[in-house]
């Protein structure tokens, strides 16, 4: 295994990244979040202030030239910002330029500045809709919605520079990943949302009729997936599907929510589907499984209640 001296994550202040920094600076790595703020939270790294390990930076992704000075003895990057899928029917153009542009532009900064090792956070929303059963990472490549196209495009660069300039990348294709810190508002996960609104007392909302299934992935397993893909080498220039396998409907989700909190009272609506929305994920894990030895140790129900015991802790709401 290699070992990290010095590391970037983007988007280090958002769910995943300040997860992920904190595993980071927990091994006794030197790492730099960068993030722009837009979705971040400065409270999801405050506790790290004053930790001589850690650098916090606000930059764009997009803007190149104020990324650079930071990449000075790097030596892995954790490339997890993005443009979130449901920004990008409202603005599909900017979520190109993140999710695109950003990817190429930390990829050509590496390059440039020798970093060893290149994670990128992918999605499986590249795949679009099920042809075949369960979906491995060979499944066909299909996305459908402006989120999936943009997210394809930033694995194929990484892709492009491991052929052309035979550097050492590993692809993350992530799923439904829920757990503490995770935004709630309404561009957030579908959990926190949840969480959300059963605690103020809303009905909760489901689009589409709540049969799509998800396989929903705890944060911990993720992070854990992102720190074998960067010390083992059997991850070099490898696409992985990072999720726990599991199937859990959007409806059977709410009811857990609702059951959790005490408040079946409250009703579940339904409304029309998003567009792009995919309805079915069963998703092959077994290459990840085998080569990282990842297990998904998270017993859902287990990680369901407390990441709900969080969001009660958060929002400082009596239910029930």
């Amino acid at each position: 295994m290699r070992g990290i001296r010095r590391a970037i994550v983007t988007g280090g202040a958002g769910f995943v990244g300040s997860h992920l920094v904190d595993r980071l600076v927990d091994e006794g790595v030197e790492t730099i979040s960068i993030d722009d703020y837009v979705a971040g939270k400065r409270e999801n790294l405050a506790h790290l202030a004053g930790n001589s390990l850690f650098t916090e930076v606000d930059c764009d992704i997009t803007d190149y030239d104020a990324l650079a000075p930071y990449f000075e003895g790097v030596d892995t990057v954790f490339h997890q910002a993005a443009s979130k899928k449901t920004i990008c029917l409202r603005d599909p153009r900017r979520d190109l330029e993140i999710n695109a542009k950003g990817a190429w532009n930390l990829l050509e900064l590496a390059r440039a500045t020798g970093v060893e090792k290149f994670v990128h956070a992918s999605t499986g929303s590249v795949y679009g809709e099920a042809v075949t059963l369960p979906q491995s990472e060979d499944h066909p490549l299909n996305p459908t919605s402006f989120y999936g196209v943009s997210k394809l495009a930033g694995e194929r660069y990484c892709g492009v520079f491991s052929e052309i300039y035979g550097m050492d990348t590993t692809v993350l294709r992530y799923f439904h990943v829920y757990g503490p810190r995770q935004e709630s508002s309404d561009v957030g996960g579908v959990v926190s949302i949840f969480a959300r609104r059963a605690l103020a007392g809303d009905d909760l909302v489901i689009f589409g009729d709540g049969t799509q299934e998800r396989s929903f992935t705890s944060v911990h397993d993720v992070v854990e997936a992102n720190y074998r893909a960067a010390t083992m080498g059997e991850s070099r220039n490898r696409v992985y599907n990072c999720a726990s396998g599991i199937k859990v409907t959007i409806k059977q989700l709410a009811d857990m929510v609702l059951k959790h909190f005490g408040r079946e009272d409250l009703v579940i609506r339904f409304e029309d589907w998003t567009p792009g929305d995919i309805l079915k994920f069963d998703i092959d894990n077994s290459r990840i499984r085998a080569e990282l030895g990842i297990e998904f140790v998270t017993d859902f129900h287990k990680g369901l209640v407390d990441t709900l015991e969080w969001s009660r802790n958060y929002f400082g709401m009596e239910v029930g």
